[in-house]
């Protein structure tokens, strides 16, 4: 494969609401909240469902790929159940390879609920489900050697058997990639995202954001110098302003794409991965790179949901 996604395995369910809707459940605009099996029953009791997808950002970026022609894998754990079973399914039919054999858990698959905002904007609350408890016996080396690059996310990072699992991929693989995934992810293990950036990844991506808060710079030139230092591939996306790379001391940027007719930013960041990771496996220029990821992006904000 040229490409194995490892991530939770998410079915994403799309919602549009108003601004009112989040004050009212305390959810802060444009992140992801972690809630019980309760609190999501409860929040989707009170919405309309607009759509139903096989999601998880890594899984998106990998579908991404595969709509590429990339050849692809994913794993991500799923309870046999009617969810596991859609999301399965979600998968092959987009023409990834599912390293995954859905059994009989203790928890439901995992679930999130998207609540889109009329500006557009995303804001997540995530019921893991036994996505959250992959662990190292979800893992086979062999699968992973016979990749060219893994995709992790940062979601994925937790304390216990899901660090395990990520730490068993990462030693049998010959090039990591990972996205930090949100700011909540970044200043919940800073200090575990930082020595895995420093020592164990190839390619990282981040938005402005994020990568601040990482390094705790003040500016994005402080970010900047920092990957410098480090001597690592790290990607930023900055919405509005475009991308940049930063890439054997060499600064690339990559305008954003004006004149789109936003109507959903879920999936912007996982599909900038895909076009980006589309680029590097097929040998592109460092700007081709940013600019196939750009592509990519653009095109999912103008539709509802994270699949072209």
């Amino acid at each position: 494969m040229k490409i194995l996604g490892i991530g939770n395995a998410i079915v994403d369910v799309l919602c549009k609401v108003d601004d009112e809707f989040l004050e009212k459940n305390s959810l802060t605009k444009s992140t992801m909240k972690l809630v019980n099996e309760i609190e999501f029953k409860n929040l989707l009791l009170s919405v309309k469902i607009e759509e139903t997808i096989s999601g998880g950002s890594v899984a998106n970026s990998i579908v991404g790929l595969s709509q590429l022609n990339n050849n692809v894998g994913f794993i991500g754990k799923i309870n046999n159940d009617i969810f596991g079973t859609k999301y399965e399914e979600g998968l092959v039919k987009e023409k990834v390879k599912y390293l995954y054999s859905k059994k009989e858990e203790s928890l439901p698959t995992g679930t999130c609920l998207i609540l889109i905002t009329p500006d557009s904007e995303r804001t997540m609350c995530t019921f893991l489900g036994i996505a959250g408890k992959i662990d190292e016996n979800d893992i086979d080396p062999q699968t992973i050697k016979n990749s060219e690059i893994i995709f992790l996310e940062g979601y994925l990072w937790d304390e216990g058997a899901p660090q395990k699992a990520f730490n068993k991929a990462i030693l049998s693989a010959k090039k990591v990639a990972m996205s930090l995934s949100d700011l909540f992810c970044v200043e919940r293990h800073k200090k575990e995202f930082l020595d895995l950036v420093k020592n164990k990844i190839n390619i990282l991506f981040a938005n402005e954001q994020e990568i601040l808060s990482l390094t705790d710079a003040k500016s994005l030139n402080e970010a900047i110098n920092f990957a410098k230092k480090i001597n690592k591939k790290i990607i930023i996306t900055r919405g509005d302003k475009g991308a940049i790379s930063i890439s054997n001391n060499e600064v690339i940027e990559c305008q954003a794409n004006t004149n789109l007719n936003i109507i959903d930013l879920t999936g912007a960041g996982d599909l900038f991965a895909s076009g980006y990771l589309h680029g590097y496996v097929n040998n592109f220029s460092e700007k081709d790179c940013l600019i196939k990821a750009t592509e990519m992006s653009s095109k999912i904000i103008q539709k509802i949901g994270a699949r072209i």
